[in-house]
């Protein structure tokens, strides 16, 4: 599972697609209907967050909305909201150094998946967050799994 502090307009349509099947796995994980996965590293910021099953929501909204401006139909009704909290939105926050890493990880996934979108990767000069992140300085989140 990969749940990415990046903005998803960086993703291929294959990792969209995959996003927002781990995403709502998340969102059954963070509501209890699914034993799997509850102590999933990318799943402990979601779970230390002020609400957390909102957080995934909003998380999930934003690949929703990009997923819809690249023409796909993802089902927007499959994000489960409170009627308390529609409408309303969260922010986390998440490290420079945690950008740096997935964006680093993001391009040695995708020189094999999706080589021909390299070259406008390396043309980026500020990495987007995912909006659901507010990027502060720091390292290497603890969560992370470190691939070298």
């Amino acid at each position: 599972m990969r749940l990415w502090s990046l903005h998803p307009r960086y993703l291929d349509s294959k990792g969209l697609v995959a996003l927002w099947r781990e995403a709502l796995l998340a969102q059954a994980v963070l509501k209890g209907r699914t034993r799997g996965y509850t102590k999933h590293p990318q799943l402990l910021r979601f779970g230390a967050a002020e609400s957390p099953k909102e957080a995934i929501a909003d998380y999930l909204q934003a690949v929703h909305d990009e997923a819809t401006r690249r023409g796909y139909q993802f089902d927007g009704r499959k994000i489960c909201r409170s009627e308390k909290n529609q409408g309303r939105t969260q922010t986390m926050t998440v490290t420079r150094g945690q950008i740096q890493y997935e964006w680093k990880h993001l391009q040695s996934k995708m020189a094999v998946r999706a080589p021909q979108l390299i070259e406008s990767m390396t043309e980026v000069r500020r990495i987007e967050s995912h909006p659901l992140f507010r990027v502060v300085p720091g390292v290497v989140a603890e969560w992370e799994k470190i691939r070298l």
